[in-house]
C-alpha cells in the first residue's frame, strides 16, 4: 500500500488530532459510535441493522477511559502498519502480538472489542483494516477471481481448482471478481453437505457457486456472499440445519448481526431461505432428536426478535414450537445417499 492510501491517511489523522491535543495542553478524545443495543435498531426498509446517532466519547482525562484509550490507539497504530507494509493479521494474532508491545489485554474478547472500537471510530471494517477471523468458510463453483495481495496482483484464480474448496481468507475476499458462468448461489451450512454437493458435480446442475458457512458464517464470508449477489447478481439459496441455531445463522445473512450493526453492506436481504424447515421434517420423514431446553428458549428468543417479526419467520418458529424436534442436512441420507441433490434441492432452487 502507499503513502496515499485513504485508510493510512485517515489512520494518521487521528493521530495528529491526539498530538494536536497534547501540544495544546489538552487531553485528547476519540468520539465514535455508540454500539450499545439502546442505539441499535432494526430498519424494515434496508432490512437489517443499523445503528442511530448515538456516540461514546474515549477521554484520556478519565481515568476510567485510559486504558481503552490507550490500547484503541495501539489498535489503530497496529492496521497502520499492516497497510503500509501490505500484511494481514488475524484477530488471533493481533492479540498475541500486543504482548510485544507491552499492551496487556485482559483476553482476546477484549481485544476484539476494541478492534470494533476501531472500526466505529474510522468507519471502516476491520477487513478494509487488514484483520481478519480465522477462516472456517470454503467457496466452490465456476467463479474467476483476481487477487489484489501484494506479490499475486492480476494472477486469476478459478474457484473449482481444488475438490476441497478455496478458504475464504483475506486474499480471496479482497480479489476482484471477473466472471462466472455460475446461475446462483448456494449456501450451505455443514462440511459434509458442501464435500457431498462438490463430489456429484451438483455444482454443474445446478450451476451453483457452493459455499460452506462452517455454522455462523464469519464477516468475510457474508461480505463476499454480497459481493456475488450484488456484482455478479446471482441468487442466494441458504441451506441449514432444521432446529433455531440454522435458522438464525440464514437470518443473520439475510438481516444482519447485532455485534456488526456499525458495518454497512453486509447483509443479503434478498437471499432465501430454502430449509430443512419443520414442515420439511415432517414431509420428509427424517431422522429427529428431541429439542432440548435450550433449544426451546432460542425459539422463544427468536419469536421476539425484530428480524423475525413478519409472518413468514413467525410461522417457521411455530412449527418447530409444535412439533419440538429438530434434524441436521444429512438427515435426508436415510432416502438415498444422493437423496438431497436428486430430490430435495431440486425441489427448492429449480
Amino acid at each position: 500500500m502507499t503513502e496515499t492510501d485513504p485508510r493510512i491517511t485517515l489512520l494518521r489523522n487521528i493521530g495528529e488530532d491526539i498530538i494536536t491535543s497534547v501540544r495544546n495542553h489538552q487531553f485528547p478524545t476519540l468520539e465514535l459510535s455508540d454500539r450499545s443495543t439502546d442505539n441499535m435498531s432494526y430498519d424494515p426498509v434496508s432490512k437489517r441493522f443499523r445503528l442511530g446517532k448515538s456516540k461514546v466519547v474515549r477521554d484520556s482525562g478519565n481515568l476510567r477511559h485510559v486504558s481503552s484509550f490507550s490500547k484503541l490507539l495501539w489498535v489503530a497504530s497496529y492496521t497502520k502498519r499492516l497497510l503500509e507494509t501490505g500484511r494481514t493479521s488475524s484477530l488471533r494474532d493481533l492479540y498475541y502480538s500486543s504482548e510485544a508491545f507491552g499492551v496487556e489485554f485482559r483476553d482476546q474478547s477484549e481485544s476484539d472489542r476494541i478492534v470494533s472500537d476501531l472500526e466505529c471510530l474510522t468507519g471502516l471494517s476491520r477487513e478494509d483494516l487488514g484483520i481478519f477471523p480465522e477462516e472456517h468458510s470454503s467457496i466452490f463453483g465456476q467463479v474467476t477471481m483476481q487477487y489484489t495481495v501484494p506479490g499475486y496482483e492480476g494472477k486469476e484464480i478459478e474457484l473449482t481448482t481444488s475438490p476441497d474448496g478455496l478458504p475464504i481468507g483475506a486474499a480471496l475476499m479482497t480479489a476482484e471478481l471477473v466472471e462466472t458462468e455460475a446461475d446462483l448461489v448456494l449456501a450451505v451450512e455443514s462440511g459434509g453437505i458442501f464435500s457431498r454437493l462438490i463430489e456429484t458435480r451438483c455444482w454443474e446442475k445446478f450451476g451453483a457457486v457452493l459455499v460452506h458457512l462452517g455454522g455462523q458464517a464469519p464477516r468475510s464470508t457474508r461480505n463476499l456472499l454480497k459481493r456475488l449477489h450484488c456484482d455478479l447478481n446471482l441468487p442466494v439459496y441458504i441451506f441449514t440445519d432444521g432446529d433455531p441455531w440454522g435458522l438464525h445463522i440464514a437470518r443473520v445473512i439475510m438481516a444482519g448481526s447485532a455485534n456488526a450493526a456499525h458495518i454497512s453492506d453486509l447483509a443479503v436481504p434478498d437471499a432465501e431461505w430454502i430449509g430443512v424447515t419443520a414442515r420439511d421434517i415432517e414431509e420428509y420423514d427424517l431422522p429427529t432428536e428431541k429439542m432440548s431446553d435450550s433449544d426451546l428458549k432460542r425459539l422463544d428468543e427468536l419469536s421476539l426478535d425484530p428480524r423475525y417479526q413478519t409472518a413468514y419467520w413467525q410461522n417457521h418458529i411455530l412449527k418447530f414450537k409444535d412439533i419440538r424436534k429438530k434434524a441436521e442436512q444429512q438427515a435426508f441420507s436415510r432416502h438415498g445417499m444422493d437423496f438431497v441433490v436428486d430430490s430435495y434441492l431440486p425441489a427448492k432452487i429449480i
